[in-house]
């Protein structure tokens, strides 16, 4: 199926690069310029035929998905070279293995240069708010009864239980609310009424390394860098990129394994 909707990629893609090229390469009119209709435009980019249409219309559709994974730019009389040695049967270039490795090695790379544009974008558009944590954690860390590991983790001990304390392979039992440095709260299970059971290893770190320091019986208040947290990317709407977190979490019990 993969293979399949790659054909109609690049089928569009060339008939796209084909009109473009024909349309550059033919001589200016000498005649008076008129206002560009709609029809007029068709013709301008080689569209006589319901097939030529088609075709385009597939060309713009599959060219702006792919954008979207991060390329940018094909060497398009190769790609036609391909899409007529595929359709006419010619002897292809390519192992389908080597097509394979080329177009994901391309996608990868293409992904990573998106990313890591993104997150230098997310990096200035969200310097407050990491700026906020910063100097709120730098504070934070100077109030009496508050401890700091070192990963930068902090908690405060509201409640001290007796019980054991569980290991990250564990399972735990737990009542928490969540709540940004600004008080706005994001998650509750408090107000949902009930606690939740999870596996202390498939949390944001803060939690991992946090719960693992209480009792059970314990209430702890944790304030949790971003690093720590939902880091560079945030979670949904409600927590942004960049987030210093304060969880209140009360450690029912342990599940064990």
């Amino acid at each position: 199926m993969k293979r399949i909707f790659l054909a109609v990629c690049l089928s569009g893609i060339a008939v796209a690069s084909y009109a473009q090229t024909k349309t550059a390469t033919k001589k200016p009119a000498t005649k008076k310029p008129t206002a560009v209709t709609k029809t007029s435009t068709l013709k301008m980019v080689g569209l006589k035929s319901a097939l030529d249409s088609t075709s385009y219309a597939f060309g713009t559709s599959i060219g702006a998905g792919l954008k979207t994974t991060g390329l940018s730019t094909l060497n398009y009389e190769v790609l036609l070279k391909g899409l007529k040695d595929a359709f006419t049967g010619g002897k292809v270039i390519l192992t389908q293995q080597q097509a394979q490795q080329c177009i994901n090695e391309a996608l990868a790379k293409a992904s990573s240069v998106k990313n890591k544009a993104e997150e230098a974008a997310n990096k200035i558009k969200y310097a407050p708010i990491m700026k906020e944590g910063q100097d709120f954690l730098e504070q934070n860390k100077k109030r009496a009864g508050v401890q700091t590991t070192a990963s930068g983790l902090q908690y405060e001990v509201l409640t001290a239980g007796t019980g054991v304390k569980p290991q990250a392979t564990d399972s735990v039992l737990v009542h928490y609310k969540g709540t940004l440095l600004n008080g706005k709260q994001f998650d509750s299970s408090y107000d949902r009424g009930e606690p939740i059971s999870f596996p202390l290893n498939r949390v944001i770190p803060g939690w991992t390394e946090g719960v693992q320091l209480m009792p059970a019986g314990s209430k702890y208040k944790f304030f949790i860098p971003y690093n720590l947290a939902y880091g560079e990317r945030g979670a949904g709407q409600d927590i942004p990129p960049y987030s210093t977190l304060i969880f209140e979490v009360e450690l029912l019990k342990v599940n064990g394994k």
